[in-house]
């Protein structure tokens, strides 16, 4: 939780999201690449920006705004899309993640992931 190098968080977000893909590949292996590709591209604009902005931790991120707006909103929106809110692209995968668990009648798992999520949105959210 005090973590302050973003290279570490991102690595940890990759490692939750490789738990959203390990938990459907048996049931829908063509749902697990969707997941795949669509975090890979967000993944990569994310650390596209950081790499452009120069920026290593969470300190010389929080005066990024006023060097490059146009570049830190656009980091938010991707942030906000790996954390899977509703009207972004993250969204998709982990609601049809969530729908083939349901018809797999695993809903207490696909409850628990859900509920986990949200511990990923506290990290994207203080990137954000």
């Amino acid at each position: 939780l005090n973590q302050t190098q973003i290279r570490k968080i991102m690595a940890f977000s990759s490692i939750s999201h490789l738990g959203w893909m390990v938990i459907i590949i048996i049931y829908n292996p063509k749902l697990t690449l969707l997941n795949f590709c669509l975090y890979t591209l967000m993944t990569a604009a994310v650390f596209l920006i950081f790499n452009s902005m120069k920026v290593l931790k969470l300190s010389t991120l929080m005066t990024a705004w006023t060097k490059t707006p146009s570049l830190s909103t656009i980091l938010l929106l991707t942030l906000l899309s790996l954390a899977g809110l509703p009207p972004l692209t993250g969204f998709l995968p982990k609601w049809l993640i969530i729908q083939e668990l349901t018809k797999q009648d695993m809903a207490p798992t696909a409850v628990a992931m859900s509920l986990l999520s949200l511990l990923g949105l506290f990290f994207y959210l203080r990137l954000a």
